[in-house]
């Protein structure tokens, strides 16, 4: 048969399973399989990529529930001529495999060689998958539309998490500073050759999910009296009196 024909990295594109759970960090987040190591012939997760790194490794991303990949990045690989691409995110990309459709759609256009699907003028192939099936199957050979691709990373753009601490926790700041409102050190005060001057020392606490900060101010002077704290409460109006009547 002329499916054996197709390079390995082909097949594993087309065969693999992407954005299912990875099954060896199944326990940790961001686990989704949207990576095909060309290399290894498999799809593998964002946690994997540390392994693979000097593999070529193409991004696998969704559209309307398919698979797609960037027409850029497929063009390195294979000739992508005469495939329908669309646009997403202001990128174009192709459909790896072909899809399945409920009826066929009258009106004037192309069809797709594979499927018969409607297509814009000038393409003849919905996805990658119908042309390399009408190329097998006319020429028996697909060597003639293969490139020679030595490397492939991932965008730039494309998240690596980090599996070396808690996704809850935040790198500490030189600016952020935790103190113990307990610690004799939490008030400071300075002096000058004229005046003593009260120093405020401000604490940070922060909080473990939002990594936002709390800030409180401890003065050095000492606890007032309850006389002195009900003083300070601001008080009431009079109750206003109406004018006498003319």
């Amino acid at each position: 048969m002329y499916e054996n024909r197709k390079p390995a990295w082909l097949e594993a594109l087309y065969v693999q399973k992407f954005f299912t759970a990875c099954s060896t960090h199944e326990h940790l987040k961001k686990n989704e399989k949207n990576i095909c190591c060309l290399d290894c012939c498999i799809s593998i997760c964002p946690h994997c990529v540390h392994f693979h790194r000097l593999h070529r490794l193409l991004q696998v991303r969704r559209y309307v529930y398919h698979d797609v990949v960037r027409l850029e990045e497929l063009e390195r690989l294979i000739d992508c001529s005469n495939v329908q691409a669309y646009t997403i995110n202001s990128a174009k990309v192709v459909f790896i495999k072909m899809r399945p459709q409920n009826r066929q759609l009258k009106g004037s256009g192309n069809f797709c060689t594979s499927c018969d699907r409607c297509l814009q003028e000038p393409f003849i192939h919905c996805s990658l998958g119908c042309k390399v099936d009408f190329v097998l199957k006319h020429y028996r050979d697909l060597t003639p539309f293969l490139r020679v691709c030595n490397s492939l990373q991932l965008g730039p753009d494309f998240f690596i998490p980090n599996d070396n601490g808690d996704d809850d926790m935040t790198n500490e700041t030189p600016h952020s500073t935790i103190m113990d409102y307990d610690d004799p050190m939490s008030s400071c005060s300075g002096s000058s050759s004229s005046e003593n001057i009260s120093v405020m020392c401000t604490k940070f606490v922060r909080k473990k999910r939002s990594g936002l900060y709390i800030c409180g101010r401890i003065s050095s002077n000492p606890v007032h009296s309850e006389e002195d704290m009900a003083s300070s409460i601001s008080r009431r109006k009079g109750i206003p009196q109406r004018s006498p009547m003319c």
